[in-house]
């Protein structure tokens, strides 16, 4: 083996600084043709308001590595009332674009009634598909979408919920964060407490004083009924 190949692969099992990685911010800029500092300005006053700079990152990495577009709502930040943060939410246009990039995938139907809707999805490493229903009963909710359109937003949960299965993915669709938020909202309200019955004692040395001073008071009524003499 010669010097100049045991250079080589020296070279090629040596790790790459830290430094020199490419950052997501700079990933998602060169993606958007803009500068990093730019884009993270626009970011924070656009489609992920109201997040902390914890929350920002977590949502620029999925955001880049599943090739979302916050700026078309495939993701953004959901406000949670609750802690004052932000809860991430993947759009059924986003659950679309990362069903559909993923190499494997190789289609899907969806067959349903005013009741339920099931949705199959094909993979090309797989000899079966991934079969999954969903239920209005079980998902209606009484949101503007869900009354106007109940049919097509069921659609969208079995499509969503057989992707998890088919794929793996664990993302937020809008509808579960607001379930979420809704859950949390619950459980910070106040209890209501029931309305206790108080047993009042007459006090037992009042109640003596004012036994002795009946016959008193008596005996002066029959005393001002006598005639004058």
């Amino acid at each position: 083996m010669s010097k100049q190949t045991a250079v080589t692969k020296k070279q090629a099992t040596e790790i790459v600084p830290t430094s020199t990685a490419k950052s997501v911010l700079s990933s998602m800029a060169a993606r958007y043709h803009c500068e990093s500092g730019k884009l993270l300005d626009t970011l924070k006053n656009t489609a992920f308001k109201g997040a902390t700079n914890e929350q920002l990152m977590a949502l620029c990495i999925v955001a880049d590595q599943y090739k979302l577009n916050p700026f078309t709502k495939e993701i953004y930040a959901f406000p949670d009332k609750k802690s004052g943060g932000i809860v991430p939410v993947v759009s059924i246009d986003g659950w679309l674009r990362i069903i559909n990039d993923h190499p494997e995938y190789d289609g899907m139907t969806c067959e349903g009634d005013d009741v339920q809707c099931t949705c199959t999805m094909y993979r090309k490493d797989r000899g079966h598909p991934t079969v999954a229903t969903e239920y209005l009963t079980e998902c209606r909710r009484e949101t503007q979408p869900w009354q106007s359109h109940p049919s097509r937003m069921l659609r969208h949960k079995a499509v969503i919920q057989c992707a998890r299965m088919a794929f793996g993915f664990s993302l937020k669709d809008p509808d579960e964060a607001e379930r979420i938020v809704e859950a949390e909202a619950a459980e910070i309200r106040p209890a209501v407490s029931m309305p206790r019955v108080i047993e009042v004692k007459p006090d037992e040395e009042t109640f003596a004083l004012d036994a002795d001073a009946k016959p008193e008071a008596d005996k002066a009524a029959v005393d001002a009924d006598k005639p004058k003499e």
